[in-house]
C-alpha cells in the first residue's frame, strides 16, 4: 500500500509517518508534500507509476490554502483520509474522495481503524469488479449523506469522540427528541446527537422501515421488543434498547401502526 501525506506541519508529518509504522509497518510512503502547489506537482508526477499512492493522508490548512483547491487543479486518482484539527470541514471533506476523517491530536487506534477500513473496502471491491476501479471504490466508501430528492437516506455521519464516522441506516434502532436535541440509538446501545429535527429525519428515511411512535420518538421496526393493548384503545409499546419512558401509540394510530409492524 502507497501512502502519500499532505500535512504543513513538519512535527504533525513525523508524527503521522510514526503513527503509519507503527499501524501498518507494511505501507510505504511514497511522498510528502505541506502545499497544494507541491501536492498537484506530485500527483502529476506519479500518476500510473511506482509512486502513485494507493491513499492519501492529507491535512486541510496548508502553506497556500486548503487542501480541497488540491481535487480542482489534478485528478486524486485515490481516496483519502483527511487529518485536521478543524472539524468544521467535516461536511465538505465527505464530498470529495474521502474515507474517514480524523481530527488531530490523531490517536494510534484511529488511524488504525482508518486503514482497516481501507483495506477491507479496498479488497472489496476487488472481489466485486474485474479490475480495482478506483472511482468504484470512492463512490461505495462515501455514500450519499444527503440523499437527493426521492431517495431515502442510508447513512447519518455521527461524531464519535474526535472521530466523524458514518452510521448505515440498518444500525438505527431509534431516533428520539430530548430537550430539544434529537439523538440517534444504535441497536448496540451507542447514541449520537444529530444537527437535525424529528421531522426533518422523519422526511429522510424510509416510512416502511421508521414509525413515529409519538413525538418524541421514530422508531425502526427491528427496535420493537413488545407491544401490550393499553386503556382507550392506546398501545404500549417497549424498545431494545429500552427506554426510560412509557411509550404509547395513540389510538388513532393504533390501526396504523399494528399494519407497519406487521407488514
Amino acid at each position: 500500500m502507497n501512502l502519500f501525506i499532505i500535512e504543513d506541519e513538519i512535527v504533525a508529518a513525523e508524527r503521522i509517518r510514526e503513527l503509519v509504522q507503527q499501524t501498518a509497518p507494511d505501507a510505504r510512503i511514497v511522498g510528502w508534500a505541506d502545499s497544494i502547489e507541491d501536492s498537484v506537482r506530485f500527483l502529476r508526477a506519479s500518476t500510473a507509476g511506482p509512486d502513485q499512492p494507493d491513499l492519501i493522508l492529507m491535512d486541510i490548512e496548508l502553506v497556500d490554502g486548503q487542501s480541497f483547491e488540491i481535487f480542482h487543479e489534478v485528478e486524486v486518482p485515490c481516496p483519502v483520509i483527511f487529518t485536521t484539527a478543524y472539524d468544521e470541514y467535516a461536511l465538505q471533506a465527505f464530498k470529495v474522495h474521502s474515507i474517514d476523517y480524523l481530527l488531530k491530536p490523531i490517536q494510534r487506534e484511529e488511524l488504525r481503524n482508518s486503514l482497516t477500513k481501507f483495506r477491507q473496502l479496498s479488497d472489496r471491491y476487488r472481489t466485486t469488479v474485474p479490475a480495482f476501479d478506483v472511482n468504484a471504490l470512492i463512490e461505495g466508501l462515501r455514500r450519499s449523506t444527503a440523499p437527493a430528492q426521492g431517495v431515502h437516506r442510508e447513512h447519518f455521519l455521527v461524531r464519535q469522540g474526535q472521530r466523524l464516522i458514518s452510521v448505515g441506516i440498518d444500525e438505527v434502532a431509534y431516533f428520539y427528541s430530548e430537550d430539544r436535541v434529537t439523538f440517534l440509538k444504535a441497536h448496540d446501545g451507542r447514541y449520537f446527537p444529530l444537527d437535525q429535527t424529528l421531522e426533518e429525519v422523519e422526511q429522510q428515511i424510509d416510512e416502511r422501515q421508521f414509525f413515529r411512535t409519538s413525538r418524541q420518538y421514530l422508531v425502526a421496526r427491528p427496535a420493537v421488543s413488545g407491544v401490550y393493548v393499553h386503556l382507550n384503545g392506546k398501545l404500549k409499546v417497549t424498545l431494545k434498547p429500552a427506554i426510560p419512558d412509557m411509550l404509547f401509540v395513540s389510538r388513532d394510530r393504533a390501526p396504523e401502526f399494528k399494519k407497519w409492524l406487521g407488514g
